[in-house]
């Protein structure tokens, strides 16, 4: 958000003492019950399988055919009585229920066996240690397993955390490994050790080790993953002593962890989202262009700002305030959560104006209430702040004041905060914003109820983003919530949570990190993470570094300038030449709504991320898994950002499980092939899949907001090759609003499919194009409305001699240079209509 000063307590107290034990690795030794631990009974129930050792019990059960879950339960922790009563703590980020599978059970003098059709464990009885196998293919195995490591330097020095607790897992030497959360550190994170404590990087540019999201969870390109299901903070070790190992550290709290298996990058993702919650479908505003900065000081500012993109008739669909729409000051008002009424004399008028226009409105708001704010005796008086321990309200310096922390984990305190976020949403307020969630400043001598900061300290974003999404299920069951949230955890994507990178350096180097910490996260379930456009940190005017950063976030999950204001990042705003390529990037954006409401339906659906890493498409491409130039957006969209100064030519590999169309001149690439780019300042290289159905809004409707989307108008664009014999795709529309609108039947579903047969000795070549809706139940009038389409056929080198609508000639246009073939033709609500194009 803003340039912080970094105070003393800013890091816990504990991590300090996992940092500083990583650093005295002789001094610590484990706990020999690891490599004594002895095998003495194996037992089968109906939904999982106990083993039992001399120091404690394994607790095994499957979630489906690719997911294993397995907890051990210390001997000190267990009781005469096994099983998930043992489990003290429930999960923070599962929600899938355990299926009812046929496994199998074999127990054999060196061997017991536990697996379903897919997944399957091996319990060695001697040396003690499990396997994990996936269709008879090993994934991984524990090295040591479960371990509590005690420093010795603990005794002398109070601030060490004795003991920590440890999960350890073999590696193949070669296996590339993702996840931990958002840092830039390289596509493939091996050899590193990664902090589990969430915590703002500002200004950081190409490297962060640590940032806002600690997620514990791993990808291996072996395609497996393995979630540690635990909320404490920690340690995630991707093999930093290059040993072959994978460890987690923590300091207590769960044993127990995930391991996921699939057959290809897209169905492990599915799976692991399947385990943590789906992402529900966001409000189609928020595919728009955001108005933001830090920040709009008055309404009278705010109006001028709305009034002037209308003006320049530059698309925008939400305006965003930061903290001033509470304070004059940045210091001594945080907490005041309500309109400052000398700079906002009428929010309601100014909310309504702006909706009108199709322009809706987001707050800031922080966890945080100032000693000095207009509400500290009302939250001391109904006790929603963290304590002392001794029931006193725990309050300590930070860089806006003296404070206390909203206790997101007391009821009373959930319903407190929820009920400030109702009356603003009364007010017309349409989106939230939750700044400083990590939370940026939280002692470790801090109490939450039934918990201390460190067991919570990684999931007070996620309960921040649940109580918001829990109160409009409540109070607004039909409104899809928008939650903007700088901090969160595994899971947290099911309450519909919208992250960012943090306080990206507004630098070259900054933009290159980008790529990379959106597409691990897209890939750990956070599928809108986004940067601030332009990036935010540092008074650095660079238009050409603007310009670049907004061409790239074309295909980004949520398209939002935003950074400190000695430099506007709003585009109307900055000179000429980059407005005009801003325009020209902002209006592509709104011209691919049709495609990018579709992928976000997808997504919601499947859990599959927006963005895609190129070896999502090639697998078997070593050089793709380190990759992090070029992604996927979707399916059929493959995107170079432009990341250097100066830069005149860009290097593209293209997939090999396809022909590339490029999206600007319609040059095609073969499949794995490359090709050296020159490079334009009006767009970055974007190449479209052979085969590919892409919607798009017409140029002429010139959309200023998405409110005014009705979906009457379409531009249909296929990507003919000859490579690709058949082709299918959908278009996926509603009004935009409704929460669960597809469970609903307020819905419009295009089925998009496409047959290529070539000439042979008694029929001429052909190509079959067909349209088909299906309309919900529950279908708007806007969506059975009749649309007028133009099919726009690519890479049609010669001309047709016919094309038939549905059996009757057509009217045609042909355009030899572009290679395009245009149709255009008249959809009635739940029509098919198919094209024949003959040669």
């Amino acid at each position: 958000m803003k340039k912080l000063s970094v105070p003393a307590l800013s890091l816990s107290s504990s991590l300090v003492s996992l940092a500083v034990m990583s650093l005295c690795a002789m001094s610590a030794t484990a706990h020999a019950q690891n490599t004594e631990r002895r095998f003495e009974s194996a037992k089968r129930f109906k939904d999982h399988v106990e083993v039992r050792t001399n120091d404690g019990v394994y607790v095994i059960k499957p979630y489906s055919n690719e997911i294993f879950e397995t907890s051990f339960i210390p001997k000190e922790q267990s009781s005469a009585t096994a099983g998930s009563d043992l489990i003290k703590n429930k999960s923070h980020a599962v929600v899938a229920v355990p299926q009812r599978l046929k496994t199998r059970f074999v127990q054999s003098g060196a061997y017991v066996e536990y697996g379903s059709a897919g997944l399957s464990v091996q319990i060695r009885k001697s040396p003690f240690q499990l396997k994990y196998f996936y269709q008879d293919k090993l994934l991984t195995s524990e090295k040591l397993g479960y371990q509590t490591i005690k420093d010795k330097q603990a005794d002398a020095d109070p601030n060490l955390t004795p003991n920590r607790e440890r999960l350890s897992f073999n590696l193949d030497a070669n296996e590339a490994l993702y996840g931990g959360g958002a840092r830039a550190l390289g596509m493939n994170r091996r050899g590193n050790r990664l902090p589990l404590f969430n915590k703002a990087h500002y200004g950081y540019e190409e490297r962060s080790q640590q940032m806002n999201y600690s997620i514990p969870l791993v990808y291996s390109s072996k395609l497996y993953a393995i979630h540690f299901d635990n909320a404490a903070i920690g340690h995630l070790d991707l093999d930093s002593q290059h040993d072959n190992s994978l460890n987690y550290d923590t300091i207590g709290g769960r044993k127990t962890y995930q391991v996921i298996a699939g057959k290809n990058w897209q169905e492990l993702v599915t799976n692991y989202v399947g385990l943590t919650g789906k992402q529900p479908l966001p409000p189609r505003w928020a595919f728009g262009n955001f108005a933001s900065r830090f920040g709009y000081h008055s309404e009278d500012e705010a109006r001028k700002v709305i009034a002037q993109f209308r003006a320049e008739k530059m698309p925008v669909d939400a305006i965003i305030f930061d903290l001033y729409w509470f304070g004059k000051d940045i210091k001594g008002t945080m907490g005041n959560l309500a309109f400052d009424a000398d700079n906002f004399k009428n929010p309601r008028g100014m909310i309504a104006d702006f909706a009108q226009q199709g322009v809706k409105t987001v707050l800031i708001t922080e966890p945080f209430i100032l000693t000095t704010s207009q509400r500290w005796k009302e939250a001391v008086d109904q006790g929603i702040l963290a304590t002392d321990g001794k029931g006193k309200p725990f309050t300590y310096d930070f860089y806006f004041g003296n404070t206390g922390l909203i206790d997101v984990f007391k009821p009373q305190a959930r319903t407190w905060f929820w009920n400030i976020y109702k009356d603003l949403a009364q007010q017309g307020v349409a989106g939230v914003w939750g700044d400083l969630g990590e939370p940026e400043v939280h002692p470790s001598a801090l109490k939450h109820e039934g918990a201390s900061a460190d067991e919570v300290h990684n999931i007070y974003g996620h309960e921040w983003a649940k109580l918001v999404a829990d109160g409009y299920r409540k109070d607004f069951p039909q409104q899809r919530p928008f939650i903007l949230m700088r901090a969160g955890s595994s899971g947290s994507q099911r309450f519909g949570l919208i992250p960012w990178s943090g306080d990206v350096n507004r630098t070259w180097g900054g933009l290159r990190s980008q790529t990379e910490i959106a597409l691990q996260m897209g890939m750990q379930g956070l599928a809108y993470m986004h940067s601030d456009l332009g990036g935010f940190a540092g008074a650095n005017l660079d238009d050409e570094l603007y310009a670049r950063w907004l061409q790239y976030g074309v295909f980004q999950p949520v398209f939002r300038p935003h950074a400190q204001e000695e430099v506007p990042a709003e585009p109307i705003f900055r000179s000429e030449q980059a407005k005009a390529l801003a325009r020209q990037a902002i209006e592509l954006r709104y011209r691919l709504l049709p495609y990018n409401y579709t992928l976000a339906f997808e997504n919601s659906q499947t859990g599959m991320p927006l963005m895609r890493p190129g070896f999502f498409a090639e697998p078997g491409n070593a050089e793709l898994l380190k990759d992090a130039s070029t992604f996927l957006w979707g399916q059929d969209f493959l995107v170079q950002p432009v990341t250097n100064p100066g830069q005149k030519t860009a290097n593209v590999r293209f997939p090999a499980d396809s022909a590339w169309i490029n999206f600007y001149s319609g040059q095609r690439h073969a499949a794995a092939s490359q090709s050296l780019e020159q490079l334009e300042a009006s767009h970055i290289p974007v190449f479209v899949r052979a085969g590919a159905f892409i919607p798009m809004v017409p140029e002429q409707a010139k959309l200023q907001s998405t409110q005014f989307y009705d979906g009457s108008q379409l531009e249909l664009h296929y990507y003919h090759d000859e490579s690709v014999a058949n082709s299918q795709r959908q278009l996926y529309e509603d009004d935009g609003l409704t929460s669960d609108a597809w469970a609903k039947g307020i819905y419009r579903l295009s089925h998009l499919k496409a047959q290529w047969n070539k000439p042979s000795n008694t029929k001429p070549a052909s190509l079959m194009i067909e349209l088909q809706q299906t309309l919900g139940k529950a279908a708007p009038q806007a969506l059975k409305q009749e649309r007028q389409t133009l099919v726009v056929l690519h890479q049609i080198t010669s001309q047709p001699k016919q094309v038939l609508l549905n059996g009757a000639p057509v009217n045609m246009e042909w355009e030899a240079q572009q290679q395009e073939l245009r149709v255009s033709l008249s959809e009635k609500a739940g029509s098919k209509n198919q094209l024949k194009v003959l040669w």
